[in-house]
């Protein structure tokens, strides 16, 4: 008999949960993250200081490398609450590094890398785009040649996640043998990082140049292709957790708004043109919250996966771009002053729209798994 599907939390996901958004709403504060959002590397570290000690950033992680051991649906619960506050934190970043670490890496490296990244005294990221997100990940302009007994690395990649703020880098390179990983420091001489201006500064783009960067042997990894594919897919996954988390504080906000905001004296959420754009907002965030669900239930599963990590992509984007832009509609005239709290949201609807592929694609990759 097959496994009976669930979408309800447990109870320890649940209680985590509470733990995470009592935290979240504690630390963060959206003023404060607006003007973060005007320098080109923004981060709370209080925030980030704050999951590391409660044990978040490495929840993934197995305990022998120093993690917590948890799974996709634990890490998804963190990455909802998260998306509520639009928290300016590098986790998707490190996550993204550490997976395809794990995936990758012999158990040296493992032990040598992830205790640090787990305790957050590593901020890493994943560099794996030569060009836009939309085309497929690239090491064509992205080298590694042998020198002695070790390597030159020298190339680009662009549009990395939390570039400024990474102090390890995982990059992918082309070599005679194929593609491999290679774990470099930010601060290696011949490594420069340039901030990448984007719609979205509470999550910092960069751009990092290689030029002549000498690489040890013990920090190439190989079976590059499969890892940077599963720590995508990952990466999508606890994208669309983010996305259901923002798209449901848009929401509270409309409702919230709606009920207090009075107009030819009624409350304009008794306006039927209010209500039903109400309406469409939590049919859509329901929809995505199912959708998200199953693709971080599925993950592991290389079968469901290839349906349910497009579909989640696809259905959660959608819904949090519709949320964000209703909510500013509903505030009408104050929702389009730039300062207004629904922008932070609208700017990061639209960039995790685009971030790690667009919509687009991931539509394109699902058209081809289920035969259109």
């Amino acid at each position: 008999m097959a496994e009976a599907i669930t979408f309800i939390r447990s109870d320890e996901q649940s209680m985590l949960a509470s733990t995470v958004r009592e935290f979240v709403e504690a630390t963060g504060d959206l003023d404060r993250i607006r003007e973060m959002s005007t320098t080109d590397s923004a981060i709370d570290r209080d925030l980030w200081t704050g999951l590391a000690e409660m044990g978040l950033i490495g929840l993934h992680i197995p305990e022998e490398y120093g993690g917590a051991g948890f799974g996709m649906m634990e890490l998804a619960v963190v990455f909802e609450e998260l998306g509520r506050m639009v928290s300016p934190v590098p986790l998707l970043s490190s996550v993204l590094a550490s997976t395809a670490i794990l995936k990758a890496g012999t158990d040296e490296q493992k032990r040598d890398l992830l205790p640090s990244i787990a305790s957050g005294e590593v901020i890493a990221t994943l560099a794996a785009y030569e060009n836009a997100h939309d085309s497929d990940p690239q090491a064509e302009l992205t080298t590694l040649t042998s020198d002695g007994d070790g390597f030159v690395l020298n190339g680009v990649k662009r549009y990395v996640t939390d570039g400024p703020n990474a102090s390890l880098i995982v990059a992918t390179a082309a070599t005679h043998d194929g593609e491999v990983l290679v774990a470099v420091g930010a601060d290696a001489e011949g490594v420069t990082v340039t901030p990448t201006p984007s719609l979205d500064a509470t999550r910092p783009l960069g751009e990092i140049q290689f030029d002549g960067v000498q690489i040890d042997a013990s920090a190439v990894m190989s079976g590059a292709d499969a890892a940077v594919r599963a720590a995508l897919d990952l990466g999508v996954v606890a994208l669309a957790q983010e996305q259901v988390g923002g798209a449901q504080r848009c929401l509270e906000a409309s409702v919230e708004y709606a009920k207090t905001r009075f107009q030819f004296g009624r409350a304009i959420g008794s306006f039927q043109a209010v209500k039903h754009r109400c309406a469409d907002m939590l049919v859509a965030v329901e929809h995505a919250k199912s959708v998200a669900w199953h693709a971080a239930r599925t993950l592991d599963d290389p079968e469901e996966s290839r349906v349910s990590v497009p579909l989640a992509r696809s259905v959660c984007s959608d819904a949090f771009v519709l949320c964000a832009g209703d909510n500013i509609q509903i505030h009408g005239g104050i929702g389009f002053t730039w300062e207004h709290d629904a922008h932070l949201y609208f700017k990061r609807a639209k960039s995790t729209s685009l971030l790690l592929g667009s919509v687009d694609a991931y539509r394109d990759r699902l058209a081809d798994v289920i035969g259109f």
